[in-house]
């Protein structure tokens, strides 16, 4: 049987081409999103080469309407999806007492606003209503820094949207799910290496449904 199509919001050098890699050779068609249109033509070109099936689709988080036509264009072009990875992460430093306003709206638009749109796209293009919403998320989500003020209440929100729509989800045949990471990605730490997080999300997509969980933890 073929498989559905696997869509990546966020795509760079880290996670997010090694979640497309692992993704296209697990057998899915794979579409890369982000900012960089000629990145993410380099990657999909890549995979093309090694006789896997990728499109590359530019967009901005923090812009609804361009993410949902490129969401939509992907879905088109690709095939019905079978997963959406939400992997779009907007960061810098800020504390409680200077945090800009400015600032604090566009991090909570690509961290937050940015997931929540592109599950409410790709949900009704699941066919049969069977499918994976996973969405990346870091420890700051339970653990707030004072110096990453716009990113820990970002995050925070992320897991509140996602824990709340996998309780909605629940027995519709939908996993909803955070894969929330407490450690430097592509630092020393071998266990926080891109390709091995990948994996952890492929294994998270393939959950028998009566072990599907809201939440996959990855501590050191």
């Amino acid at each position: 049987m073929s498989k559905g199509s696997a869509l990546i919001v966020g795509v760079g050098p880290g996670l997010g081409l090694a979640l497309a890699q692992t993704f296209a050779r697990d057998g899915h068609p794979v579409a890369l999103f982000g900012r960089n249109a000629g990145r993410l033509e380099n990657y999909a070109s890549e995979l093309i080469a090694e006789g896997r099936t990728a499109g590359a689709y530019q967009a901005d988080a923090a812009d609804p309407a361009s993410l949902r036509t490129a969401l939509a264009r992907a879905a088109d072009d690709l095939g019905a999806p079978e997963v959406l990875i939400y992997n779009a992460t907007l960061m810098g430093p800020d504390t409680p007492t200077d945090v800009d306003a400015q600032k604090l709206a566009h991090t909570l638009a690509v961290n937050v606003t940015g997931a929540v749109i592109s599950a409410q796209t790709i949900l009704p293009l699941l066919p049969g209503g069977r499918g994976s919403l996973l969405f990346t998320n870091g420890a700051l989500a339970v653990d707030p820094s004072p110096e990453y003020t716009s990113l820990s209440l970002s995050k925070a929100a992320l897991r509140n949207y996602v824990q709340a729509l996998h309780t909605q989800q629940q027995g519709r045949g939908i996993h909803v799910a955070t894969v929330t990471v407490d450690g430097y990605i592509g630092g020393e730490d071998p266990r926080f290496a891109p390709d091995r997080l990948a994996a952890a999300v492929l294994d998270l997509h393939h959950q028998p449904q009566d072990e599907w969980q809201a939440e996959l933890l990855l501590y050191p």
